[in-house]
């Protein structure tokens, strides 16, 4: 495990599951939420986004946490490992919300409300993305995948090879 993707449904936890992974394994972390937002809550273009993003996947290890289905077909070629969070609607829904008004690495603003459009793209992930992502993940199989599907198996697993 050198080259690890982390993905999932907003709210899941994909950010706290990698921060834990790279503290168990000491790879460097990198979110593609830093890539894509500006602290004034702009983003960058996707052509900024694509050439740092270059610049992460030509390193020898990292983690990379995020969607961004536009690119997940040239990471899932890239990496050796695959963490996909498919948690329950309602649990990645109380996940986005709990973590309004905090302080977060994987963020440049601190978001001080739910936004409805946000929930709402929540609420259409099972639907809109997941069957593509396991679309790619089966053109991919030779990667080593692992799906959980629940914080709990997520846990366990993070402990198992923090015990190494």
């Amino acid at each position: 495990m050198q080259k690890v993707i982390v993905i999932g449904s907003p709210g899941a936890g994909k950010s706290e599951f990698a921060r834990k992974l790279r503290n168990a394994t000491q790879l460097p972390l990198y979110y593609l939420d830093m890539l894509w937002h500006k602290i004034d809550k702009t983003n960058f273009t996707q052509d900024e986004f694509d050439i740092e993003l270059n610049k992460i996947l030509g390193k020898d290890k990292w983690i990379i946490d995020g969607n961004y289905l536009r690119t997940l077909e040239i990471r899932l070629k890239e990496c050796d490992t695959v963490f996909l969070l498919d948690y329950p609607l309602d649990i990645c829904l109380s996940g986005a919300k709990s973590r309004i008004g905090k302080k977060r690495e994987d963020m440049p603003w601190v978001e001080t409300q739910f936004d409805e459009e946000f929930k709402q793209w929540i609420m259409d992930f099972p639907k809109d993305q997941l069957p593509q992502i396991y679309d790619l993940l089966e053109k991919n199989k030779r990667k080593n995948v692992t799906i959980f599907k629940s914080r709990e198996e997520a846990d366990k697993y993070l402990k198992s090879i923090k015990n190494q």
